[in-house]
């Protein structure tokens, strides 16, 4: 009875004050979380609203001045319970189950591009229509997030990953027993919805786990798996299709055993890692053990509800990317690289299957140069966390997010020339190899570009990171929808050679990106409404 009094009159008390927070996002309330405060030891009383683990927990720190509570559950400092005390070698083995995990998401979206020449054989569609094999699974990730996110913050990492991985699964077969191409594209849509939870949720995790100053070397290896998966995708499913004995379906089989595999496999080993929920059950096991009701958890009053799936999960990122200048031009850009990753799905069998009659297996071989570009930004990526974490102690311990931005300068330059140098020796009179050495210019852009737009939103909107790199989601998913659907047409008319100048051109004018955030980004960041910026 205690615990619900006093979750009740937090709740009555909390509903004005946090509609106000949330129209105002005041800097103010930023800083410490509570996930931060109790992990350090502290006991504070927060103020509940059932509706959003953010919410409470943004209302919680706001709340500090209240004075301590000695029934809020907390973390101790050396608790065993708390994901971040892991060992090393556990927090290590939980990441690659992690990126596994995200990994079965991306590798979906790309597997099945070698074959689609045969599905349209298979279903008398044209090429033009048997695209959406890819284009629907990538339209998926778009819708995705919206409900996996809500999930992840209410009842925890665990239960907003593993599920979908499953349907994903489950998916796949479905897509490898279609008979029409109704049934193909209803299940790529929704494996892609499925694919979108563990590639939008894992890199929520690993905050869980690791400290910012430790969190590199992770982030770093989810991206290859977010990344790398659209490269190896071709190169297995062409591997696949000409196979005696297995065929097209056989793409999706191979790709739902994988989900299936890794879905066990993280279903033993890999435990919850949201604090908010890992806190509530022990506020729950105290209550029990000591028999005593008044211990709690600001967690155990959240609720997911429509309404704030509605507010939060779609109206805020939309709000931010038509009213936040930094959250539009990042978001833009990302979405254009990463549309441009998959626009290569249907360039490259123009390029080296048709023009240079290379075999099913042998054209698809150049994606793996996009691979080894993708895993070469690692060094990028990785060079400039020591600067970036001399940049964050001379701010005592508060994020500098134009400091992640001079590595997209040069992923910015490596990507420009890395379309120019493909699109104009494509021509089969170069030798193969040349146009190849130029998609490893283009795979290592892209993910140092990639990874430092997310780093950015990040660290500038802390509190609403999560709508604004949920608008950067959206974005990018829909521009990887559409580019694949007209790269034919483009190709085939401008040839390769000025199709890529023109892409080329807009890459080369997205360049001046990092230069203005770099010089007017504090500028920006105290005019936001969502960037909190602490003076000293």
């Amino acid at each position: 009875m205690a615990l619900s009094r006093r979750l009740s009159t937090a709740t009555e008390t909390a509903d004005d004050k946090l509609d106000d927070e949330d129209k105002h996002a005041e800097p103010s309330s930023l800083g410490t979380s509570v996930l931060d405060l109790t992990q350090a030891g502290h006991n504070t009383a927060p103020v509940l609203k059932p509706q959003d683990g953010a919410d409470v927990e943004k209302s919680a720190e706001s709340s500090l001045h209240d004075g301590p509570d000695p029934y809020l559950v907390a973390f101790s400092p050396n608790d065993p319970l708390n994901p971040r005390n892991f060992p090393t070698s556990r927090k290590a083995f939980i990441t690659f189950q992690l990126g596994m995990l995200a990994l079965a998401g991306s590798l979906g979206s790309s597997i099945i591009a070698p074959a689609e020449p045969r599905i349209a054989r298979y279903l008398h569609l044209t090429h033009e229509t048997t695209v959406l094999t890819v284009a629907l699974y990538v339209l998926g990730f778009a819708f995705g997030p919206s409900l996996w996110a809500p999930i992840s913050e209410t009842y925890g990492r665990k239960i907003s990953m593993l599920p979908p991985v499953l349907a994903l699964s489950v998916m796949s077969v479905g897509t490898g027993f279609s008979r029409n191409a109704a049934a193909l594209f209803l299940t790529r849509f929704f494996g892609g919805v499925f694919a979108s939870a563990p590639i939008s949720n894992v890199s929520a995790a690993l905050g869980d786990m690791y400290e910012p100053s430790a969190r590199g070397i992770a982030v770093t290896f989810y991206a290859v798996c977010v990344c790398g998966g659209p490269t190896l995708g071709p190169v297995i499913g062409s591997a696949v299709t000409v196979t005696r004995g297995l065929g097209w379906r056989w793409t999706e089989f191979i790709e739902a055993i994988w989900a299936a595999s890794v879905f066990l496999l993280a279903l033993v080993f890999m435990p919850e890692l949201y604090p908010p929920v890992l806190l509530k059950r022990k506020a729950e096991q105290m209550r029990k053990e000591h028999g005593d009701d008044r211990y709690w958890h600001p967690h155990e009053a959240v609720k997911m509800t429509l309404n704030n799936i509605l507010t939060k999960h779609l109206s805020r990122p939309l709000r931010m990317f038509f009213t936040e200048p930094m959250v539009t031009c990042i978001a833009i850009y990302a979405s254009f690289v990463y549309g441009l990753l998959y626009l290569t799905l249907e360039v490259f069998p123009i390029v080296y299957r048709e023009h240079r009659r290379m075999g099913e297996v042998q054209s698809t071989l150049p994606f793996l140069g996009l691979l080894v570009g993708v895993i070469s930004a690692m060094g990028i990526n990785l060079g400039n966390q020591p600067r970036y974490s001399r940049i964050v102690a001379a701010n005592k311990g508060r994020a500098v997010p134009e400091a992640r931005l001079p590595p997209m300068v040069l992923g910015g330059i490596l990507f420009v020339i890395g379309i120019f140098w493909f699109g104009w020796t494509a021509d089969p009179r170069f030798h193969w190899a040349i146009p190849t050495v130029a998609t490893v210019f283009i795979g290592a852009g892209f993910n140092v570009i990639f990874q430092q737009c997310i780093n950015f939103l990040v660290d500038t909107y802390v509190l609403f990171a999560a709508s604004a790199v949920s608008a950067n989601t959206v974005l990018r998913s829909l521009m990887a929808c559409a580019l694949p659907l007209v790269a034919r047409p483009m190709f085939l008319t401008l040839g390769v050679g000025s199709a890529c100048s023109i892409l080329g051109g807009v890459a080369i004018l997205a360049l001046p990106v990092p230069f203005v955030f770099m010089k007017y980004g504090l500028r920006l960041r105290k005019l936001s409404k969502f960037a909190p910026v602490v003076e000293d």
